[in-house]
């Protein structure tokens, strides 16, 4: 066996993955077909349960550097100021939710503070996947024209994805081919960067200018017609801004976007695992894809590891690429995709309980707080499972972050059913802090 876990797609979902086994010191190997790391901004928006993954992951720090919390939005007509506004407004952090708002950071420079957290050259890049087969103790691929062998194969490929793709794995939904985005990263003068710029009272004569945070770059959304080209960009930010002083200089990146919102009907089949945007794509309303491609990461990585609970990759996170693809829809289709965001859309409230009732269960997301030990976050940081004695009943904590089981039977009862998980386990006794 050449590595444990071969990771196609070096995106946000694949580095998160490989992250999670580098610190779990399980063999694997990235590959990538592009022939450079991405460019562009794909995605912008990094909702808070992302950044606790990160906190975990040990990639905070410079995460929050890159980004920015607070942005307030600015609808115009021509010069005139229409409506100044915050979709976040009044949520601030608290000791249980540490990171209360939905960060705007480039996706390329999440990208970059992944792959600088690996060591140099782990990624490997002009390595396609031309073909791969399985069998009942591993997965035999060619990348790069190299043969590789591996325990399990992960496509973290995106939308397009080769390995979806060659394992027939229908990708159930449809395509909204009139419903179309042009965007780009663009270099603008004439605007300030403390606000998200946007003109147009009708859907279809909307335009969007979004500084970047810790770039030079703005992202530009437009609906319309046409190939991406800069002469096109140029156009639509002269007739739809009116101004003569708001002068679009340079793209470093353009795209169309397409309303897609499908999502697979499996997974998994056998060894080889799906993930991100390679097993769901949707609207782009509510800043979710990358989040939930990384949360699928956190989620696959652990088990993985101990390769035990492996079929439950699946049943969790099936249901929540469900629900986001109806979640994203309908903010799409209100009409309001700017307006004030609820609490699902920060996914700090995705669980994975199979019981119901008030308080907290096993499946929810563990909160952050203040012991006399320090933070329940730092305390857990790390690839074991961590059971938190911190009064009457004990908390066992999974290794993503989700309570596996609550009360000292409870906990002997995950074990006896998972037996594994015990060499990844450690005791923290700590008090809330007065």
């Amino acid at each position: 066996m050449d590595t444990q876990v071969l990771i196609i797609g070096a995106g946000p979902t694949g580095l998160t993955l490989a992250l999670d086994l580098a610190r779990r010191g399980v063999p694997f190997r990235i590959v990538d077909a592009s022939s450079a790391p991405f460019a562009g901004s794909r995605g912008k928006g990094l909702q808070p349960r992302s950044m606790e993954v990160f906190h975990d992951l040990g990639v905070i720090e410079p995460i929050l550097a890159s980004g920015r919390l607070h942005m307030t939005m600015r609808a115009y007509r021509g010069r005139e100021v229409l409506r100044e506004w915050d979709v976040h407004e009044g949520r601030h952090p608290t000791p249980e939710r540490p990171y209360a708002r939905t960060m705007l950071i480039a996706q390329f420079r999440v990208e970059q503070v992944l792959r600088e957290a690996l060591p140099a050259g782990t990624v490997e890049y002009g390595m396609p996947l031309t073909a791969f087969t399985q069998d009942d103790s591993g997965v035999t691929a060619v990348v790069g024209g190299e043969t590789v062998r591996a325990r399990y194969l992960v496509g973290c490929d995106g939308g397009k994805s080769f390995v979806r793709k060659q394992l027939g794995v229908s990708f159930v939904g449809e395509t909204h081919e009139d419903q179309r985005m042009l965007v780009g990263d663009v270099r603008v003068s004439g605007l300030d960067r403390d606000h998200w710029h946007s003109w147009g009272g009708r859907a279809d004569r909307w335009l969007g200018l979004c500084p970047l945070p810790d770039t030079d770059l703005y992202q530009f959304q437009a609906t319309g017609d046409g190939e991406p080209s800069l002469e096109l960009y140029r156009e639509i930010v002269r007739e739809r801004t009116g101004l003569d002083d708001v002068v679009l200089h340079d793209a470093t990146w353009m795209s169309v976007y397409r309303t897609n919102i499908r999502m697979v009907d499996r997974f998994r089949v056998g060894r080889v695992f799906l993930a991100g945007d390679a097993a769901h794509v949707h609207s782009p309303a509510g800043a979710q894809g990358m989040n939930t491609g990384i949360q699928d990461a956190y989620n696959l990585g652990w088990k993985l590891g101990m390769e035990t609970l492996l079929d439950t990759y699946e049943s969790e996170r099936k249901p929540v690429a469900e629900w986001l693809l109806g979640m994203t829809t309908a903010i799409m289709m209100s009409g309001n995709p700017f307006e004030r965001r609820e609490d699902e859309t920060l996914q700090l409230s995705l669980s994975y309980r199979t019981e119901e009732g008030p308080g907290l269960k096993a499946g929810d997301r563990m909160p952050d707080g203040v012991t006399d030990q320090g933070r329940i976050f730092d305390l857990l940081r790390g690839p074991d499972f961590v059971t938190l004695d911190l009064g009457d009943d004990p908390v066992l904590v999974r290794p993503d972050g989700y309570v596996a089981a609550i009360g000292r039977s409870a906990i002997d009862a995950y074990f006896r059913a998972a037996p594994v998980t015990q060499l990844h386990h450690r005791r923290v006794a700590a008090r809330a802090a007065a």
